[in-house]
């Protein structure tokens, strides 16, 4: 019996799935939906043991959720963008996104080598503009919505959710509220602990 030449064998249907975009999510109505993300991995330059159990888990759950007739949803992205990969490129006398881009392409190509169910039309960097523009939207849209409530997020003075109007609020305004004050700074861990219990109390009571 010929020994398993895993090498030959796997590139082959590596390919296939390649040309025939078989992991390649479309959309699709008639199905039900299920969206699979593991975790955008830091692009160090070389996978570990780690990336392979995180990611082998989600691929077994996004086949067996396609098996069952489900649109399946499993992009892939890239932490790359913050002070890490800026001091390791630094370290080792590199360009930070030259650094960083070389990583990531050796460690997408180190993971396509595994055979995983990765919609790879479906990949982000978040050093990438077109990608954190939409961040950067999101800050200013929420400066702009807590502007209108910063002025009666105070009673008597004193840091507090304890006022009636924000029990007419949405939630979602609420929770801008509190990603607004999260932002501007809790002097004690007691402080953030208060307005974290008052807000669960406001949407409880709600």
């Amino acid at each position: 019996m010929d020994r398993y030449n895993f090498k030959s064998v796997e590139q082959k249907w590596q390919k296939l799935w390649e040309e025939e975009k078989t992991f390649s999510s479309k959309v699709d109505k008639t199905k039900k939906k299920f969206y699979c993300l593991e975790m955008f991995p830091y692009p160090s330059g070389k996978i570990h043991m780690g990336h392979v159990r995180n990611y082998t888990i989600g691929d077994v759950l996004a086949r067996y959720k396609s098996l069952q007739g489900y649109n399946v949803l499993h992009p892939m992205g890239w932490d790359s963008f913050g002070m890490p990969a800026e001091n390791a490129a630094k370290q080792n006398n590199l360009d930070p996104k030259n650094w960083t881009e070389e990583n990531i392409k050796n460690m997408k190509k180190q993971l396509k080598s595994i055979g995983l169910s990765i919609d790879w039309e479906k990949e982000i960097s978040t050093c990438s503009k077109e990608y954190y523009k939409h961040q950067q939207k999101l800050f200013l849209d929420l400066r702009i919505r807590v502007a209108g409530l910063r002025k009666w997020d105070y009673v008597e003075g004193k840091k507090s959710f304890h006022n009636k109007r924000l029990y007419s609020l949405p939630n979602e305004e609420i929770i801008l509220l509190l990603i607004h004050l999260l932002l501007q700074g809790m002097k004690t861990i007691q402080e953030l602990d208060h307005h974290l219990l008052a807000f669960f109390f406001v949407v409880y009571q709600k």
